[in-house]
């Protein structure tokens, strides 16, 4: 079980700032996922669990939708048919 200065120790380690308010909820939090960890670490490696796969992706549909002027309109900047946008580097 995770206590809450083990939390402390954590958020000092990552300079997080963490009320100490938050605290109590943080290790309970951490708690909860160390016990799932712990359920997992319980499942048989030997043979993999085989499921009945099915597709659930749906059919691609064409809807309508805006033309390319229609959707550079509104857009400060263009170039070829595109929106130009500031340069990042």
């Amino acid at each position: 079980m995770v206590t809450a200065d083990d939390v402390r120790k954590i958020v000092g380690l990552a300079d997080i700032g963490i009320d100490d308010a938050e605290i109590v909820e943080f290790a309970k939090q951490c708690s909860d996922i160390l016990d799932y960890f712990a359920i997992l670490d319980t499942l048989d490696k030997g043979e993999p669990q085989i499921r009945d796969r099915y597709n659930i992706f749906r059919e691609d549909e064409v809807l309508p939708s805006l033309s390319q002027e229609e959707s550079l309109q509104n857009a400060n900047q263009t170039e070829k048919g595109y929106f130009k946008a500031p340069r990042v580097m």
